[in-house]
């Protein structure tokens, strides 16, 4: 009898360590494949990206930076130089100068101080058109006027489409009214052409 409980007891003892090996087995063949999941869920829920793209010359050009997280911009980079000025505009999804939200494919950051609007649309898959909407030159630039208009990034091309943001030359002066009440285009051309002064003889 003793002998058949021995017998018995070994054969359950080997039944549970076989059954326990097999299952720490497929928990190590599992746990890898699990994490190789996991990693790759997380890393498209984070993916990052960064498109940047510039237009026009070394002494004049226009160029721009948009950080892609996750499939959200979390930031933005401009920055352009019309001889002597330069310009630079850094907004950061959080940080304490913009406002930014979200609806469907378009963002908008406010900023601070009422100092213009910068509007971000997804057209589509890797191509982004960043607007400029009455953006203060002073804060940012250190010059008069405001920027407007905008630019396309598309992952790839390392030219940026542009329309509207370089035509106002911040290097020539401009008067207070002219400032407060120009578009940019009339701007230009009241810089070019500048109306005489009273009692002064029209430029030849």
């Amino acid at each position: 009898m003793r002998r058949h409980i021995d017998t018995v007891s070994k054969g359950f003892a080997a039944g549970l360590v076989a059954l326990l090996a097999g299952h720490f087995l497929a928990a190590a063949t599992s746990e890898p494949a699990l994490a190789a999941e996991a990693k790759a869920r997380k890393g498209e829920a984070k993916k990052h990206e960064v498109l940047a793209c510039k237009t026009g010359t070394e002494d004049r050009h226009a160029r721009i930076a948009v950080e892609v997280i996750g499939g959200h911009v979390g930031s933005i980079a401009y920055y352009s130089i019309w001889k002597p000025r330069t310009c630079s505009v850094h907004l950061i999804r959080g940080d304490a100068y913009s406002k930014w939200h979200d609806v469907g494919s378009a963002t908008t950051a406010t900023l601070g101080e009422e100092k213009g609007t910068v509007l971000i649309h997804n057209e589509k898959p890797g191509q982004y058109q960043i607007f400029f909407r009455e953006v203060d030159r002073m804060r940012y630039c250190g010059a008069e006027g405001k920027i407007n208009g905008s630019l396309i990034v598309t992952r790839g091309k390392s030219s940026c489409e542009l329309e509207g943001v370089m035509d106002d030359d911040p290097s020539k002066p401009r008067s207070v009214e002219a400032a407060e009440t120009a578009t940019p285009n009339e701007a230009v051309q009241a810089n070019r052409n500048p109306e005489p002064t009273k009692g002064s003889a029209p430029a030849n």
